[in-house]
């Protein structure tokens, strides 16, 4: 039941529900949240955004520090196959800088067939 005598708790007014806004690990707050639609809504548009960032920083520190898949794999706490996997999405996505370094970023030797 509500609060309000007689009143059931689906037909309470806005102001009158017990709403807490807890935010997220986004925004401390849902109404001073910065992005355009809550996470929550589309949670596979919200991780592929997240993902996407985190590829770009990763593919940053291999062009700017030159760091091996060992190392990047360490520094973002990612396994060696998903470094594997961003430089092989990369890949795909035809950025020739990066795809002249693929083999280079491997620590056994090419095997060509």
């Amino acid at each position: 039941m509500s609060s309000i005598k007689g009143v059931p708790a689906m037909d309470l007014l806005p102001e009158y529900f017990p709403y807490h806004d807890d935010g997220c690990d986004v925004s401390a707050s849902c109404l001073a949240c910065p992005l355009p639609q809550c996470k929550y809504d589309d949670p596979g548009r919200f991780h592929r955004e997240r993902r996407a960032h985190r590829d770009q920083q990763v593919l940053e520190a291999r062009r700017r520090d030159g760091a091996t898949v060992l190392e990047l794999s360490k520094r973002f706490h990612i396994s060696l196959r998903t470094v594997h996997r961003i430089m092989a999405r990369t890949l795909i996505d035809g950025r020739p800088a990066v795809a002249s370094e693929w083999h280079a970023l491997r620590k056994q030797p090419v095997i060509v067939r």
